[in-house]
């Protein structure tokens, strides 16, 4: 414990120095102005356009809607077994350890250097893997993404944001397995897994021995930058929002401040401690996530009269959208698929690396499990979650478009991301901004916590498996939880749009080269299900 506070103490001194030398110009204004240039340079380089869209879109869209085909619509046929498989109906099918390989190294009922909770067993049932997964996923993309695309492009987007969640189930399956399939045991049984190693791996086996190691090299690279944007920054920028929206607090140093408490929180858990802590948040959040639902259903239902005419602007305004400035059917489009695939991550390959830990004799039952995921995040939440916001809109609340920055004037304040869904639940539920808070600074630790142990797989596979490397990451890591505290949303946002959808490019060279792998080993896992119920 010393240890932890004495280098949270170092990381956080020169950031104070900084806030007390900068308190007249503004922190965020001069983080935003530190920020921008890299924000811009990323954004410039990752979303060049083809034909006047991004590739990288048309790359996640295509991609998911081949493997969707090629898999004969799995997202649709193995749901209900997917469910089963969650369920535990199959268990008798996986058997115990890991096939062909050393037994995991379980310390103190958990599997040595990963977040996840382990059985009495030593093993990780589909419904822990579920729910660790989702825990990374259902975050303030669900609340604040899903409010930023609203705001930007309209009740539409929320159409293109459903479709790009049920073709994510497929390519969701797809990594996972992967992840599973290829995943890498050191010499003490500890299990490290994710596109790194399905990379580096899984083309040495086609003959691709340097392209796969510089794929994965690439894909290390932005999944660190990821870890410290989507999964950290932009976490900590939404919970601070929300923070300073329920206290009342304007000054742009609060934010700071907010930045430093939440950067000891995560230190504590993330240099101390993750398996105890994230076994609880493991349960937690789940349960956090029912309430959001429960919440979303109460707001819903209580304007029954008004569902269906939302959900007809949602499917009218997906090919002729109202929204000002935003582009036309593509522009909405492009709203929609983008906050969707930066909530769900599908393509990303980040939540291969969470499920490649999993201990199962065949690496497409974790991949069935991984696509109920996408559905969970992006159908199911980020649906509730636009549907309240429409609805709140109903009586013209703010403009659809607003400037094209992503805030809107509600009442003649600016408000963005998540501040918009919780002036859109406080219309309707009492006390609403006091557990709307809880949820996002929930939601955010949590995908902190996932993402810190995402980036830090990430970062083993370039710098080593030592102790002292280790740190190093850990306390950058915390020093963007300050930087996306106090600096402005949009500057956030784009620098972890950008850092999500790099992965993409080196994740995508690996699934293509490696999807018949999937093929052959989900017809391994129906023949042995067969088996298993004949007897």
């Amino acid at each position: 414990m010393k240890r932890i506070l004495l280098s949270l103490l170092a990381l956080t001194t020169p950031f104070i120095t900084f806030a007390q030398e900068t308190q007249e110009v503004g922190l965020d204004q001069k983080i935003d102005e530190a920020f921008k240039p890299v924000s811009d340079f990323f954004s410039a380089v990752i979303f060049f356009e083809v034909l006047g869209t991004p590739f990288v879109l048309i790359l996640l869209v295509l991609s998911a809607l081949f493997f969707t085909i090629y898999f004969g619509f799995p997202n649709i046929r193995y749901f209900a077994k997917a469910i089963n498989v969650v369920r535990g109906k199959y268990d008798d099918v996986e058997g115990h350890g890991i096939e062909g390989k050393p037994e995991v190294n379980i310390v103190e009922g958990d599997i040595k250097d990963t977040i996840r909770d382990e059985s009495q067993e030593g093993e990780v049932s589909h419904f822990q893997a579920l729910a660790t997964a989702v825990s990374g996923t259902v975050g303030n993309g669900n609340i604040a993404g899903v409010a930023l695309a609203i705001a930007l492009g309209g009740p539409g987007a929320t159409f293109w944001m459903i479709i790009c969640g049920f073709l994510g189930m497929s390519t969701k399956f797809v990594e996972c397995t992967l992840g599973v399939q290829y995943r890498d045991v050191g010499e003490d049984g500890t299990v490290y897994g994710g596109p790194m190693y399905y990379l580096s791996k899984g083309l040495k086996e086609r003959g691709f021995v340097w392209l796969g190691k510089v794929a994965a090299v690439i894909f290390a690279v932005f999944c660190i930058g990821g870890s410290f944007g989507g999964g950290n920054a932009a976490q900590s920028n939404q919970a601070t929002v929300v923070l300073k929206e329920l206290l009342g607090l304007e000054s742009t140093a609060a934010g700071f401040w907010i930045g430093i408490i939440l950067a000891i929180l995560v230190g504590i858990i993330i240099i101390g401690g993750i398996k105890r802590i994230a076994s609880v948040t493991e349960k937690v959040v789940p349960f956090m996530a029912v309430l959001y639902i429960i919440a979303c259903l109460y707001i819903i239902l209580s304007n029954f009269s008004f569902i269906d005419d939302a959900i007809g602007m949602i499917i009218t305004e997906a090919f002729n959208p109202k929204a000002i400035g935003v582009g036309g059917v593509i522009g909405v489009l492009l709203v929609g698929f983008k906050r969707a695939a930066f909530s769900n991550e599908a393509g990303a390959g980040s939540a291969s690396i969470a499920h490649s830990a999993v201990k199962t004799k065949y690496s497409a039952s974790e991949g069935l499990v991984a696509l109920l995921e996408p559905f969970i995040d992006t159908v199911v939440i980020c649906t509730m979650t636009a549907l309240v916001i429409i609805i709140f809109n109903s009586d013209g609340a703010f403009v659809y478009g607003g400037d094209g920055s992503g805030a809107v004037i509600i009442d003649g304040a600016s408000y963005e991301g998540a501040g918009i869904t919780q002036k859109a639940f406080a219309k309707y539920i009492p006390f609403s901004n006091v557990f709307l808070t809880i949820a996002v600074v929930l939601f955010a630790v949590s995908t902190m916590i996932s993402w810190s142990y995402y980036g830090l797989q990430s970062w083993k596979f370039l710098f080593g498996r030592g102790k002292k490397a280790d740190l190093v990451y850990k306390l950058l890591f915390l020093t963007f939880v300050i930087i996306g505290a106090a600096a402005s949303m949009k500057s956030i946002w784009d620098f972890s749009d950008a850092m999500i959808f790099a992965m993409v490019f080196p994740n995508m060279i690996g699934l293509y080269f490696l999807f018949p792998v999937v093929k052959k080993q989900l017809v391994r896992y129906f023949e042995a299900i067969k088996v298993s119920s004949s007897k």
